[in-house]
């Protein structure tokens, strides 16, 4: 069944037809993407999602970096880093980094779960306000700056390397995982299967 579609570049309204696996919609005007077709599109998205739960709380409980300068040793959880900037008075980037880092991607990640079980089942309840929450995580989403912040480890590892025994912590390494895999479960959703019915939902999904 065809669905009429508006283009968000140019504004043209025309129809839009079922797409195959790996389709991509463009519009007649200016050639600007309307929709495609990602395959088992649901099943990625939870895979993905779930996994980068599990891998959350390693990355949090265990140390980020492992540092040894002139016989001492010491070694910090991002919560830990939280703490120590809050009790030198540092708040709003206390704030910042809890977050960005802690409570963001965890909030992104349950909601994407979320929002994959519910289409999974074809739930026509609060359509209108799972869109909204898929909205609010795909507008959220840049301000997680978990890419960011892996980044800036990396680098402190690489300055830091001349002057003390830098060593990554197993946390780092889980780290990295829940940004891979939080960056591949927001790309797999597909959010047309919000609105469609149980019967097409597992037919699409």
């Amino acid at each position: 069944m065809d669905t009429v579609v508006a283009c968000e570049t140019c504004g043209l309204v025309q129809r839009l037809g079922p797409l195959g696996p790996g389709q991509v919609a463009e519009c007649a005007r200016c050639e600007a993407r309307l929709a495609d077709h990602r395959p088992n599109s649901l099943a990625r998205t939870a895979a993905f999602s779930l996994a980068a739960l599990l891998f959350y709380v390693p990355a949090n409980i265990f140390p980020i970096l492992q540092m040894e300068l002139y016989g001492v040793h010491s070694e910090n959880t991002v919560w830990q880093g939280c703490k120590l900037l809050f009790q030198r008075g540092e708040i709003m980037v206390a704030l910042v980094v809890f977050l960005a880092s802690l409570v963001i991607p965890c909030l992104k990640l349950l909601g994407l779960f979320f929002l994959t079980v519910t289409a999974r089942l074809g739930s026509r309840r609060a359509r209108r306000l799972r869109t909204w929450l898929y909205q609010g995580i795909d507008f959220v989403g840049p301000w997680a700056m978990l890419d960011v912040f892996l980044l800036s480890i990396l680098v402190a590892l690489v300055k830091l390397g001349e002057l003390a025994t830098v060593v990554p912590g197993p946390g780092l390494y889980a780290f990295t995982a829940v940004v891979v895999l939080t960056v591949l479960a927001s790309s797999s959703f597909d959010p047309s299967l919000l609105w469609v019915e149980r019967g097409e939902t597992r037919e699409r999904a």
